[in-house]
């Protein structure tokens, strides 16, 4: 049950998460590294909402996390999408590259 887990475990867990993810984005030029880094700040974010919601006794954080996974879930098939035209195009899926789809 979460009240027997202290809720700073669950901030320093999510803080972890969300640092993590945030160094992938900064420091990665895969894209499809680049979409799992965002995936993992987004579910960094569900877990400290839930955790929120629960020790509140009120449901609204739980209803934003099941928004915010519908929203993901979206931006995957958007953005596989995008990556698989792209790697069509320039047979690559490095983001420096990107720069060649102006010409």
């Amino acid at each position: 049950m979460i009240n027997t887990i202290p809720i700073h475990y669950y901030i320093f867990l999510s803080a972890i998460l969300f640092i993590i993810g945030a160094v992938g984005v900064m420091a990665r030029r895969n894209a499809i590294i680049i979409f799992m880094c965002i995936e993992l700040m987004l579910n960094a974010v569900n877990l400290l909402l839930a955790a929120f919601a629960t020790l509140h006794n009120d449901s609204s954080g739980q209803i934003f996390v099941f928004f915010i996974m519908a929203v993901a879930a979206a931006e995957v098939a958007v953005g596989l999408a995008i990556l698989s035209m792209i790697y069509r195009n320039i047979k690559s899926i490095d983001v420096d590259l990107l720069s060649r789809l102006k010409e």
